[in-house]
């Protein structure tokens, strides 16, 4: 059967139904992995009452719906971000099997999505990013670098390793310097390791073009809800934000549309520079 037959339509359903299962298995990973605790065993229980959930009380999105949002054995209300986590997954892998179809890619940026939405709420809960989110993230962009040179334009093995290492070294580099420069300058931490190390990785996974994307839309965006929170006098809710969202919304974006943005603004820079009586 050939697969590239089938509608895209079709690919960006199935990427919805099996990212909202990845969700769903990202949310046992979101509180488990602070603690240390296994991801496999025990099994999905009730953090209230210990009560095993059974498999018909576990069906992405629909579970909670039906269940009202509650614990079936003692009706404890169950956070909502459970289904945001499985909806946020799924429409990422739908976003991305939309975008790039039967491509390489498509898989690929799953995976990506789904450290970077790992990362994002384990970071926002405990303020930092574990070492086998961004380290592993690391070692396994730089696996698929020469397994797959086609993500970073390349066409051979060690052109797949070259860019992805140069991707890796750029982004832990570039945020490493300006994390020792900001501590430098205040006297105190001001960034911390995990988010260097997860900039290292979207690196891996996306070249030095993404590292600049990223840290321009994670700049960009981190001083805008900065801003805002303190128009709104709210400046201690913006200083408990970690940076490590900012990295991933801006790694997402370059996943889902940001390379051709970036390619159009390379264009357009070149074609004024070639223009005539462009002095600069």
């Amino acid at each position: 059967m050939n697969w590239e037959l089938l509608p895209r339509e079709f690919l960006a359903f199935v990427a919805f139904t099996f990212g909202a299962c990845i969700g769903s298995f990202l949310n046992v990973c979101i509180w488990r992995l602070p603690r240390e605790e296994s991801v496999v065993s025990p099994g999905s229980h009730c953090p209230k009452c210990n009560t095993p959930i059974a498999w018909y009380d576990n069906i992405p999105l629909a579970s909670w719906l039906a269940l009202g949002a509650k614990c079936r054995a003692c009706r404890a209300p169950i956070s909502p971000r459970y289904v945001l986590v499985e909806a946020l997954v799924g429409v990422l892998f739908a976003w991305v099997a939309w975008r790039y179809g039967w491509d390489v890619r498509t898989p690929v940026y799953c995976v990506a999505m789904t450290g970077l939405v790992l990362a994002t709420f384990i970071d926002l809960d405990e303020m930092y990013i574990p070492d086998r989110v961004s380290l592993g993230g690391i070692a396994l962009g730089l696996v698929l670098g020469p397994l797959l040179p086609s993500l970073h334009d390349a066409t051979t093995a060690w052109g797949g390793l070259r860019a992805a290492g140069i991707g890796a070294l750029v982004g832990a580099g570039s945020l490493g310097a300006i994390a020792w420069i900001g501590t430098k300058m205040f006297g105190k931490e001001a960034m911390g390791m995990g988010d260097v190390k997860l900039m290292g990785a979207i690196g891996a996974f996306l070249g030095w073009t993404g590292v600049a994307f990223t840290f321009f839309v994670s700049a960009f965006s981190g001083a805008a809800v900065g801003l805002t929170m303190i128009a709104l006098r709210r400046k201690e809710m913006q200083s408990a934000i970690p940076f490590g969202p900012y990295l991933a919304l801006g790694a997402a974006i370059w996943m889902l549309g940001g390379n051709d943005l970036w390619d159009l603004y390379i264009r357009f820079m070149a074609g004024r520079l070639r223009a005539p009586g462009f002095d600069g």
